[in-house]
């Protein structure tokens, strides 16, 4: 274990405390949030919910690996001998990272067939992408770590290119309510996804020590908070005004008024 300060051990400790409680927090509003959205999009909220779940039990285990593996008395930090748990961090990716775009696409409400298609492409090629990384993760070697990173980023433009290029046809087809939302939460995706390539470096130019401990556990929490709490939010805002588009549209045939509330 690399040796730490005071200041970094808590640092790190509160990050993961905060992302505790954001992902508690969030997995609260979206189930209960369900209940706000028309029918089509529920499994969309569902699904997001689900993702912040995942991340607030894995930040519990986290958390406790954390705690386990050093130990501060008299102002002194010393490693306890129990090693930190990387694995919980990609265990959670794995599970939550396809989960991610597939709840984009859910939200999008596109034709069966593209639902399928792009779920299916999108979220294998996000498993790929955990599953490519974590050899580097967890190995010393500077050239080893480059050379998964360089695989990893391989799927992860792929999903780049799908976002900004495939799903640009299905955008347009949104409600004018709820297209820049789209676009916010597609934006949001690549911005807080390039993060963690960026942070899985660190390492590998010239942090070192605990500073590279610390600038790794603290940049790969704030990364997670934005691509699933922040991120499920626009989800849901999405799925809110969707909604009310869609009750708009069918007011007239149904003689309601477009106001009337026809929540789920």
């Amino acid at each position: 274990m690399d040796a730490i300060t005071v200041g970094q051990f808590e640092l790190v400790h509160n990050a993961f405390s905060f992302a505790i409680a954001v992902m508690g927090a969030a997995t609260i509003f979206f189930f209960l949030g369900r209940s706000q959205v028309a029918a089509p999009y529920k499994t969309a909220i569902t699904v997001t919910g689900l993702v912040t779940l995942i991340a607030a039990y894995h930040y519990l285990r986290i958390f406790a690996s954390w705690e386990a593996s050093y130990s501060v008395l008299a102002g002194q930090v010393t490693a306890t001998g129990v090693k930190f748990n990387d694995a919980y961090r990609y265990v959670d990716w794995l599970l939550t990272v396809p989960l991610l775009l597939v709840e984009l696409i859910l939200v999008m409400r596109l034709s069966q067939a593209e639902t399928m298609a792009k779920g299916t492409k999108l979220g294998l090629l996000a498993a790929l992408m955990v599953i490519l990384g974590y050899p580097g993760e967890i190995s010393g070697i500077p050239g080893t770590r480059w050379l998964w990173w360089s695989l990893a980023m391989i799927p992860f433009l792929i999903i780049v290119y799908d976002l900004f290029v495939g799903l640009k046809k299905s955008i347009a087809s949104q409600p004018e309510s709820a297209r820049g939302l789209v676009n916010a939460a597609r934006w949001l995706t690549v911005l807080s996804w390039s993060f963690y390539p960026v942070v899985f470096v660190f390492p590998m130019i010239g942090f070192t020590g605990g500073a590279a401990t610390t600038a790794v556990q603290v940049g790969y929490t704030i990364a997670d908070i934005l691509a699933k709490a922040v991120f499920g939010v626009l989800i849901y805002m999405i799925a809110v005004r969707k909604s009310a588009a869609d009750l708009q549209a069918e007011a007239p045939a149904s003689g309601r008024k477009p106001g009337a509330n026809a929540h789920a």
